[in-house]
């Protein structure tokens, strides 16, 4: 992968992240200045492994900035992680940077007097024509790739140098730490590549240039071979205090706040088995999984995030974090007056709210219609996301501009994992113990409505519940496109896609409570042109345009 040698680069920069000051934490030295000096000792390979997650992976090698990209926000959480919420219609958006008005702008919606309103320039042919290097600015394809790949070299410059580190104490357990800590990021980068992309590139070497291009499926299990790395280091950890010292430098110290600490090895186990289990679900229609497939997501749900565990989260800081709070998660950039916000709260977000739900009076107000002239002909909306929510006590808290007061979900969380465990419950036949699994996240987020669990619903029933409740009670977490995919949303009509009964609020301000939307995207992106051009496929690679 030619064109990214500059994210090693940058991750030999990266100096220490102490436990004590985010000011120092977060300090970034000159690029052009690089030195491996600093990863030759024990608590200079601990910085490199953090930094090279906080701020390689995820801030500092920020391919807006690095590649004259006009990208909105500035870390991955707001630029890759806009596009998932846009296309799963969460979100949408005015602005054309990054083509991120066309992005999510379906093929056409028909309103409830009949009136069809189409796409002139549908989204396949627009983000095609912009996957071309000299179009690199409005390329969508480049964010993710450029990310993941930057934190997958991150992970491979630590493991090369590990271990030739002296250590203090138990040298295995330290240096078993950082070798676990590195295979997580490395199966999150591969999980995150081949959910979105429909082909890409392992590489588990420095700088590494390979030309043998493999499909989705095999970055998944590329994924999950370095999260059973991991899980295996982890489950042979037996001295659980320098364990800890290691943890608790690797994550900065303005994160470990509430479920935000350093796990156990056993709560990292956890998060392992619940980012396998989205593996599964993310990358399979649900017409598609098989009672083996189901059998295997409530054996690894069964064994993932409890309510009690630490999680890997991230937090916003007063100064140098490695998001900001108020440009670094899509929530911020969605918050305000839908006039002010970079992004518009989706009306079909909205509805997908169960009447009487807290989380909906906590965190939205209605406004005075915006109608959307200049953005598609479904993102108008009534809708605003309210900054630090309306107080209501107990109740989840969606966005906070405040710096130092927002957690953002990295990997998956308790809520995910037993939404997912709800899902394989009810489709291998137990959906009175799937009804319980729903109720339980409500109960956890302070929804306020009246129990499923013991209600009789039907699998048919229980299975629309678990769709909104996916839908909301996941929101901004990166997680819709992958939702709104496997259910067959995203398709053409014509392949069974799509949505009927949609609330959509026209550019005059009529509002349409049975519209039909037909959104026909693609479900896995092309390999961006900055790789494929710079690094052709060799003979026997894998297809790296989606044939769709």
């Amino acid at each position: 992968m030619k064109n990214f040698k500059i994210f090693s680069t940058l991750l030999l920069t990266t100096v220490l992240m102490g436990a004590s000051s985010c000011k120092k934490e977060l300090d970034v030295k000159n690029p052009n200045s690089p030195t491996l000096d600093q990863g030759k000792t024990e608590s200079g390979i601990i910085s490199l492994a953090s930094g090279g997650v906080y701020i390689s992976g995820f801030n500092g090698s920020s391919p807006s900035v690095t590649s004259g990209l006009n990208a909105l926000g500035d870390s991955y959480f707001s630029q890759g992680i806009q596009f998932h919420e846009l296309l799963g219609d969460n979100i949408g958006a005015e602005a054309s940077n990054i083509n991120i008005n066309v992005v999510n702008l379906p093929d056409y919606a028909v309103f409830d007097d009949g009136t069809k309103v189409s796409n002139t320039s549908p989204q396949k042919s627009v983000l095609r024509i912009s996957n071309t290097r000299d179009k690199r600015p409005a390329n969508v394809f480049y964010l993710e790739w450029t990310y993941m790949y930057g934190l997958n070299n991150a992970c491979n410059q630590v493991l090369d140098l590990v271990d030739d580190i002296t250590f203090s104490g138990d040298a295995d357990t330290k240096k078993n730490t950082i070798k676990a800590w590195c295979y997580w990021w490395k199966g999150f980068a591969y999980a995150k590549l081949g959910s979105l992309y429909y082909a890409g590139i392992i590489n588990n070497t420095v700088n590494g240039v390979s030309a043998a291009y493999v499909n989705s499926a095999a970055l998944i299990t590329e994924s999950n071979k370095n999260l059973d790395a991991a899980s295996a280091l982890l489950t042979g950890i037996t001295n659980a205090g320098d364990y800890e010292a290691v943890m608790g430098k690797l994550i900065p110290s303005f994160v470990q706040t509430g479920n935000g600490s350093a796990p156990t090895p056993a709560m990292f186990v956890h998060s392992i088995n619940s980012l396998k289990a989205r593996n599964i679900i993310a990358n399979k229609k649900v017409a598609d999984m098989t009672s083996a497939d189901w059998a295997a997501v409530l054996t690894l749900v069964n064994a993932g995030i409890t309510a009690s565990d630490n999680i890997f989260a991230g937090r916003t800081a007063v100064s140098n974090g490695f998001f900001s709070a108020t440009g670094g998660s899509v929530a911020a950039l969605s918050t305000g007056t839908p006039k002010s916000s970079t992004f518009k709260i989706s009306e079909r977000l909205i509805q997908s709210y169960q009447s009487g739900d807290k989380r909906l009076s906590n965190n939205f107000n209605a406004v005075t219609p915006y109608l959307n002239q200049v953005g598609g002909f479904t993102f108008s909306t009534r809708w605003q996301l309210v900054d630090g929510s309306n107080k209501m006590p107990g109740v989840q808290v969606l966005s906070d501009r405040t710096p130092g007061n927002y957690q953002l979900y990295i990997g998956p969380s308790y809520e995910e994992n037993e939404l997912m465990k709800a899902e394989a419950l009810i489709n291998t036949g137990n959906v009175a113990a799937a009804l319980q699994s729903i109720d339980n996240v409500r109960n956890a987020q302070g929804a306020g409505l009246s129990a499923l669990a013991g209600t009789g619903l039907n699998a048919v029933q229980a299975t629309a519940q678990l769709r909104s409740e996916r839908r909301v009670a996941l929101v901004f977490r990166g997680l819709a496109f992958y939702d709104a995919r496997r259910y067959g949303i995203t398709y053409d009509v014509s392949k069974g896609g799509g949505i009927t009964k949609a609330v959509v609020v026209s550019s005059t301000g009529v509002v349409n409570t049975n519209a039909t939307i037909n959104y026909n995207f693609l479900d896995y992106w092309d390999v961006p042109a900055d790789e494929f051009v710079l690094n052709p496929p060799a003979a026997g690679s894998a297809p790296i345009k989606n044939p769709d």
